[in-house]
Formats: structure tokens, C-alpha cells, sequence
């Protein structure tokens, strides 16, 4: 025996192994009605049935793990594919809706016309381009004369002026538009430094 700790392994575990327990009922009846009694090669060929037994499960699962994991990543390229296929979607029916506009743009350019009429021809284009913009849920952020507003203005320049109270927005340089209740771009301002105020 090996000893730990000064102790034998016996000792340790609490067993008794120098004697040996007598079989129990169930093992003696069942040997005394098939007639056969344990051999060591009917413990061997018990054991390597047992063995295969074991494999063939081991098999079985592993077959059945690969396929889980080939199902679950066609369902994620599936899924994958479908995202894109909406968003390609949305797309396309965005386009659909400005394309009268494009059409009216052409056929404002082709107008032989004077420049009163084509700038009436152009507004007109516009306001169609606004009302496509606003169906989609696109909005224009209100600059000027508002009080400036980090969230949805960028101040491009501060000019001192004693005209109107500070931080209000004097001009805007390019518009800003918000999708739905979200900020697609600031509106770059000019804003009034009125310390006086």
C-alpha cells in the first residue's frame, strides 16, 4: 500500500479490503438459474459488448450534435438572408417613391422656357420632394429664430450682435432633418452672441 500522510490508503477511505464480502442473494440466485457461473472470459466479453454498446451511443450522439449544429447555422444564414432581403426591400420602395421626382426634374431641365417659369417648375419639385420626404417620415429640424440647441444644431459660427437675446440661431446654413424621433443630421447654424442680454 502507499502511504500519504502516514497513513495508509485503507486507512483513509474507510474500507476493508483484506476481507472479502460474501455475494449477495440476487447475484447467487440469478447464477443458480441460468446454471452458469462468472468466468473471467465472460467478464471480458461482457465488458467489450458493454464497450460497443457505449461506442454505438457515443456515435449516435455525435451524429446527432453535428446535424444540430448544421441545422441551427442554416437557420442563422436563413435568418441572415432574410434581414438583407427586407432591408434590400425598404430600399427599393424608398426609391419607388423618388423616382416621380426624378422624372419631374427631367422634364423641367428639357422645358425650353423663361427662367420665371422654371424657377416656379422647380419649386413645384420641391415641395414634392418635401411631401415624398414626409410620407417616409423624414422631418425638417426648425433653426432659425430658435433657441440654439446642441442636440439637433451645430454652430458653425457665434456672430456679437445686440439685436437678439443670446444663443438664439440667426441663420441657417444647411438644414437638418430627423427620421422619425431620430437625428439624421444637425442643422449647421449661425448663432448670436448677446452678452448685453
Amino acid at each position: 500500500m502507499v502511504k500519504s500522510n502516514g497513513k495508509r490508503e485503507t486507512e483513509l477511505s474507510g474500507l476493508d479490503v483484506e476481507h472479502k464480502l460474501p455475494a449477495g442473494d440476487e447475484d447467487q440466485n440469478s447464477s443458480e438459474a441460468t446454471g452458469c457461473t462468472s468466468t473471467p472470459d465472460n467478464d471480458v466479453a461482457t465488458a467489450e459488448a458493454q464497450l460497443q454498446k457505449v461506442k454505438a451511443e457515443r456515435d449516435v450522439l455525435l451524429d446527432r450534435l453535428a446535424r444540430a449544429q448544421a441545422e441551427f447555422e442554416n437557420a442563422r444564414r436563413r435568418a441572415s438572408k432574410e434581414q438583407q432581403d427586407f432591408r434590400d426591400f425598404a430600399s427599393v420602395e424608398t426609391i419607388k417613391s423618388l423616382l416621380p421626382v426624378i422624372d419631374s426634374f427631367d422634364r423641367a431641365l428639357q422645358a425650353k422656357s423663361d427662367m420665371g417659369e422654371f424657377r416656379t417648375g422647380v419649386e413645384l419639385i420641391y415641395k414634392q420632394l418635401q411631401d415624398v420626404l414626409a410620407k417616409l417620415g423624414v422631418q425638417p429640424i426648425a433653426a432659425k429664430g430658435q433657441q440654439f440647441d446642441p442636440h439637433v444644431h451645430e454652430a458653425i459660427e457665434m456672430v456679437d450682435t445686440p439685436d437678439v437675446p443670446d444663443h438664439e440661431v440667426l441663420e441657417e446654413w444647411q438644414r437638418g432633418y430627423k427620421f422619425k424621433d431620430r437625428l439624421l443630421r444637425p442643422a449647421m447654424v449661425r448663432v448670436a452672441r448677446n452678452p448685453g442680454r
